[in-house]
């Protein structure tokens, strides 16, 4: 059977308006000779005290992973050449948000040509669709997905309409096995995320496998579908073939004009609240943890990726405020980077899921919980991996405070 499922706009069109655009930010301030030494960006980062978006011209060198700041306004140095040891080359592309010293910065352009040519030159997002037969192993995918070297920048679990539906399988209306296609697309949950890498669209269909499982079975034995599928249908996930395909597919899920797509998955009954913190979000962990989640028997009925600012997690975090020591260092690695949260139900009346998550420092987790996500996953007590709600009754409050109000 043909392939039934079906990215985003052509990195060529895409990158000739960045190198476009870039000619008329770059900054006043000249490259090192050795251009290889440092990559400049153009960063906007919202300064809640004058209301203001304020730009400047960040810069990165990879050889000791040292950032400098200037403020491009009033062309002057804001932060002198510093090692920094939370920023990534991996985290630097355009769209992203990276915080340096607990400024949530977006990067809006490359800060010149040569940065452009080298860091955008083949940059592709595309569209990552788990179907409603493989949710049940988002984690195992995941991980499959961070180690072939995506970045994951945008997840969420919803659910499709039939109008919605159709709108996605509209290259397939007048295929024999169209209503079978929608019929299984709108039977449950999907989890649809953009990925990031060199060559995206390719490297993804090539994880993927043939759109056939059974062909994946034989022709790629530990491919996505191989794995995970079942006929040509029911074949686990899905990933387009063309830009032109990701473009149209892209909005349908993540649209641009900031509404906010097919419904998510939340249920507000029986809940309580996790999130996948963004320190671990970055060290590869969100694949493990769901996986380590579900086994434990905890469902997942809700699932997304949130960029939060300091002011959301203030007002999240503010029932620890100057009650929690490490209350200020709470809020700088909430909002330092994406983060996932996620709706909890759980099934099991003898485990609570706070009692899953285990102590708040992860050292004293490891020696009197051991099995628990903070003594697995967590590094310090502010880097623990995950929160999770301690009171009962708050449990409904913090998801509401996600799938309601930050996701409208």
């Amino acid at each position: 059977m043909k392939e039934v499922s079906a990215g985003v706009a052509s990195s060529g069109s895409m990158r000739a308006c960045q190198q476009g655009r870039s000619s008329s930010l770059v900054s006043p301030y000249m490259a090192p000779k050795n251009q290889s030494e440092r990559f400049a960006f153009i960063a906007e980062w919202y300064d809640p005290n004058a209301s203001l978006l304020r730009r400047y011209e960040l810069l990165f060198y990879p050889t000791d992973g040292s950032v400098e700041m200037h403020d491009v306004k009033n062309r002057r140095t804001f932060l002198k050449r510093t090692k920094y040891e939370d920023l990534r080359l991996e985290d630097l592309f355009i769209g992203n948000k990276v915080n340096v010293f607990s400024r949530q910065l977006v990067l809006i352009d490359y800060g010149d040509q040569y940065t452009a040519r080298q860091l955008g030159s083949r940059k592709e997002k595309t569209l990552a669709l788990i179907k409603p037969d493989a949710v049940s192993k988002a984690g195992e995918i995941i991980e499959m997905i961070n180690k072939s070297g995506f970045t994951i920048t945008k997840l969420r679990m919803m659910t499709l309409t039939r109008k919605e539906a159709a709108d996605f399988h509209v290259d397939h209306h007048s295929r024999p096995f169209y209503n079978e296609l929608i019929q299984f697309i709108t039977s449950g949950p999907v989890i649809a995320m953009e990925i990031l890498r060199d060559d995206a669209i390719c490297e993804w269909k090539r994880l993927l496998g043939p759109a056939n499982s059974g062909l994946s079975r034989t022709d790629a034995p530990g491919s996505i579908r191989a794995l995970f599928g079942t006929d040509g249908v029911r074949n686990a996930a899905h990933g387009p073939d063309t830009f032109a395909s990701a473009a149209r597919e892209m909005e349908l899920f993540f649209p641009s004009s900031g509404g906010c797509g097919p419904a998510n998955t939340a249920k507000f009954t029986n809940c309580t609240c996790c999130i996948i913190k963004p320190h671990a979000i970055s060290e590869g962990m969100l694949g493990k943890i769901l996986i380590a989640i579900r086994d434990a028997c905890f469902g997942m009925t809700a699932i997304q990726m949130f960029n939060l600012d300091r002011a959301n997690v203030e007002e999240f975090y503010e029932v620890y405020k100057g009650v929690v020591s490490e209350y200020n260092d709470m809020v700088t690695e909430l909002c330092s980077g994406p983060c996932v949260a996620i709706e909890i139900q759980q099934s099991n009346p003898t485990k609570t899921f706070r009692e899953f998550c285990g102590p708040a420092d992860p050292e004293i987790a490891r020696h009197l919980r051991p099995e628990t996500l903070r003594a697995i996953f967590g590094k310090t007590k502010v880097q623990n991996a995950v929160h999770c709600t301690d009171l009962p009754e708050d449990g409904l409050l913090e998801v509401q405070y996600f799938f309601k109000i930050l996701d409208n």
